[in-house]
């Protein structure tokens, strides 16, 4: 029996052996052969070139320049001579860098674990490299490799629109790894709209290396890819728009009714793209931030401004929804509506006259919606303001897109805690008191009611000649259509007929025009003033924001042109020559046809 016991743990502690013997020399030997396999290949990501940007003809919008980047071999000490050699021969060649900086961005980045040549200059113009390249390569510490850097031929164009890159940070690499190897990452704009689609898909390059890392043989290579993408934008009529902009504060959007193609549009002022490519200095960035007229603001969806009276054809849409009002309704238009003591006024002072929503739309008269929204209330006049663009979002493809406010009893009450008040449903009215939207909806909103179709505005048109399609939807019910007619004449009484509130300001335009004008007051005028202080006597950053917003021609509606000036006053007088210009242009160009000019 003790023999057996015996005889048995002989037997394990043999078994035991055989098995670690045969993990050892079998099993392991695998294991360690994958890793030195991994020893002997070297991997290397390779960083896709960003996509480039165009517009609808074909000129760049956003580039790459091509240049090199300069990098160092590792391990070098601060006080290593061969340090203070090399960086003092780039120094030396391109007078521009600073010594001080490359040692401590070189000190800054390496690392005892560190095998790669370490970057110390990102770029150097091709041509300004070119003629020192022969030399520094002979340098066997100096690296240096092509390089490309985002570059926009106009500066300061379109600058809200097309947007620019930064230097990604940590948190643009934990949410996306590839800006780890492009270094950079869209920040606003179409840039950053559309970034996953320009920043490509890196590529991948194996090689085999001795155990100093230096290359033997290449085994596999993959290319890095990238697409570019084509706008809407047309870029002659973008810089007219500019010019014609001139030094104002606002914003102007031209677009097509075709399926929301937007030709042209600017929010003013503009700033440089450039120099945020590499970063900016803090007092740079100080000035952009203090002007008074926000020029990093993206005016076209990302400022709100009260819409004034370029919100009443929706409102009159509403009151014929509520089947309490229909278009021949005839309301009073009169110097000002009275509710609970305090007067509403007219933005004029008008006589005593009933009128139809054409002559109410017409001549703008603020009494004839105060009325309505009176006697229709806003529980019937909420949902037809979101139904036609305001407090939603358009769609556009521009990063964080507001959606402004669209004033209810239930937004009043989550907003401020307290009740609804029939003054702020006259308020709403007229495009006043908590009534908030961006340029972007206006334009939106007026194409519903040039086509009777719902678009989305847009930029994109196509990425790498692949066409992307824009729909147009059919939103509005068989009597709403029936009721555009009515709210159409009223448009064209505004841009055609004396009297009409765009009249005089539209009256260069080639084309007849279907128009709303608009003036958002800023601040509030007391109701002890018996008359409105005049726009040019008040302080100009308390003076109201002009609006005007049209379509055309109205024989075959094309485009929308939406403009609105900050502090400029009345609608028509401030942002109607503007918007003339700019319909003068799309006939030039060939966008509208000849055989819609005014007969003479």
């Amino acid at each position: 029996m003790r023999m057996r016991i015996v005889y048995a743990i002989l037997i394990s502690v043999w078994t035991i052996l055989l098995v670690r013997i045969y993990y050892l020399s079998i099993k392991s030997n695998e294991y360690y052969e994958e890793i030195a396999q991994n020893n002997a290949i070297k991997t290397e990501l390779i960083a896709p070139v960003r996509g480039q940007v165009f517009d609808i003809k074909g000129n760049p919008l956003a580039v790459n320049r091509l240049g090199f980047s300069v990098s160092l071999k590792p391990h070098l000490r601060k006080d290593d001579k061969t340090l203070k050699d090399e960086i003092e021969a780039l120094a030396s060649t391109f007078t521009d860098l600073n010594s001080t900086k490359l040692i401590k961005n070189y000190l800054k980045s390496d690392s005892p674990y560190n095998q790669e040549f370490v970057e110390v200059v990102e770029f150097i113009d091709y041509d300004a490299m070119l003629p020192h390249f022969a030399k520094l390569s002979l340098r066997p510490n100096l690296l240096i490799k092509p390089a490309s850097k985002r570059h926009y031929p106009y500066d300061y164009l379109a600058s809200h629109v097309i947007g620019y890159v930064g230097r990604a940070n940590q948190k643009d690499i934990q949410t996306d790894e590839l800006t780890k190897l492009t270094n950079y990452t869209g920040r606003s704009g179409i840039e950053r709209f559309y970034n996953s689609v320009l920043q490509g898909a890196s590529g991948e390059r194996k090689t085999k290396v001795t155990a100093l890392n230096q290359e033997i043989e290449e085994i596999y290579y993959k290319g890095a890819t990238s697409q570019d993408i084509k706008l809407t934008l047309d870029l002659e009529l973008q810089k007219f728009v500019t010019e014609a902009f001139g030094k104002d504060a606002g914003a102007v959007v031209v677009m097509s009714l075709k399926d929301g193609a937007i030709l042209a549009a600017g929010s003013f002022p503009e700033y440089n793209l450039n120099p945020f490519v590499t970063g900016i200095s803090q007092k740079e960035w100080d000035e952009i931030i203090k002007d008074l007229d926000k020029p990093f603001t993206n005016k076209l969806v990302n400022a709100l401004y009260p819409p004034g009276s370029v919100v009443k054809m929706a409102m009159g849409m509403a009151f014929f929804n509520s089947g309490k009002i229909d278009p021949t309704t005839k309301i009073m238009c009169d110097p000002y509506f009275e509710l609970g003591g305090r007067k509403f006024r007219n933005w004029k002072n008008y006589g005593y006259e009933n009128m139809t929503i054409v002559e109410a739309i017409k001549e703008s008269c603020d009494t004839y919606f105060y009325r309505g929204a009176y006697k229709v209330g806003i529980d019937d006049i909420s949902p037809v303001l979101e139904k036609f663009g305001f407090g939603v979002k358009s769609g556009i493809d521009l990063p964080n897109e507001y959606i402004g406010v669209v004033p209810s009893k239930e937004w009043k009450r989550t907003k401020t805690k307290e009740p609804w008040y029939q003054g702020d449903t006259l308020n709403t009215s007229i495009g006043q008191g908590s009534f908030l939207v961006t340029p972007v909806q206006v334009a939106r909103d007026t194409a519903i009611f040039a086509t009777g179709l719902d678009v989305t505005p847009h930029f994109l048109h196509s990425i790498d000649e692949n066409v992307t399609k824009w729909g147009v939807r059919d939103i509005l019910s068989d009597k709403e259509k029936a009721n555009l007619a009515y709210v159409r004449k009223g448009m064209y009484q505004t841009a055609n007929i004396f009297g009409g509130t765009g009249f005089r300001a539209l009256s260069s335009a080639n084309i007849r025009l279907g128009a709303k004008t608009g003036t958002a007051q800023v601040v509030g005028i007391s109701q002890t003033d018996k008359n409105r202080i005049n726009e040019n006597d008040m302080k100009y950053y308390e003076r109201s924001h002009a609006w005007i917003t049209t379509y055309g021609p109205v024989e075959e509606p094309a485009f929308v042109v939406t403009a609105m000036v900050e502090h400029g006053g009345h609608g028509g007088s401030a942002a109607g020559p503007i918007v003339a210009k700019i319909y003068n242009k799309l006939i030039e160009l060939g966008y509208i046809d000849k055989k819609y000019l005014k007969k003479k």
